[in-house]
């Protein structure tokens, strides 16, 4: 039997506790053994560093990460309130690509001819669809669907339930909200935020914020004003 890999959580709450979930599901499926070990969390909270987390402990903030040579990693901190810095914060680590994760979880489904980039994470129910792309540090939460030739850009956060249908594509360090929908060969620009159980019939301009069914533009979607968005979730 192997030795599992020692694996380490950006954030100390968020979607870490549905990560550590995807992390047991994965070591009870696989027949020889357990694949993985979380030996704690990182955040650049310092009121959170030496307490415990979900049975984890929090080791310090992510700039840390590099004091771990063994261990490899996965970005779960980003939500409505900071998608917009997971690139920000995969930098802070100061760790090579190859130290991220991708973890798919056992009843994902994903197509043959689909892409997942590294350090992604694919929670329970997710279905990928042939030629879809899902591009590094993507988090697509659970009972999402995201159909064939799907684009889904780096950093990008995909709340439960969104369903992305046919050759949509979805820029960098996006966060689309719960149930929304995507439709067609619309393009969702870099850094913006689609509301929760949004219908998108038409492309969203980058830092947008659209809302509704069918949506409308409410705002940008600034870091100033990240906060507020998170009461569209």
């Amino acid at each position: 039997m192997s030795r599992p890999i020692e694996l380490i959580l950006f954030g100390a709450r968020g979607n870490t506790p549905e990560i550590l979930e995807t992390m047991r599901d994965i070591n009870a499926a696989n027949p020889a053994g357990p694949a993985y070990v979380c030996v704690g969390c990182l955040d650049d909270e310092k009121t959170e560093w030496g307490r415990v987390r979900h049975g984890v402990s929090v080791l310090g903030p992510v700039s840390s990460a590099r004091d771990f040579p063994s261990a490899r990693f996965v970005n779960g901190i980003g939500g409505p309130a900071s998608f917009w810095r997971r690139a920000e914060i995969v930098a802070t680590a100061g760790v090579t690509p190859d130290r991220f994760e991708t973890l798919v979880h056992p009843t994902a489904a994903v197509a043959s001819t689909a892409h997942v980039g590294r350090g992604a994470v694919l929670f329970p129910h997710v279905s990928v669809g042939s030629y879809a792309t899902i591009g590094d540090h993507v988090l697509v939460l659970p009972s999402s669907v995201v159909s064939h030739d799907v684009r889904v850009g780096a950093h990008t956060c995909v709340a439960a339930g969104a369903c992305l249908s046919s050759c949509v594509s979805i820029g960098t360090s996006v966060y689309l909200g719960t149930n929304c929908s995507i439709i067609g060969s619309v393009r969702i620009g870099d850094r913006a935020l689609v509301g929760m159980g949004a219908v998108v019939l038409d492309d969203v301009d980058d830092e947008a914020v659209v809302v509704g069914n069918p949506a409308k533009v409410l705002r940008a979607a600034h870091m100033d004003a990240a906060p507020a968005a998170g009461r569209l979730q």
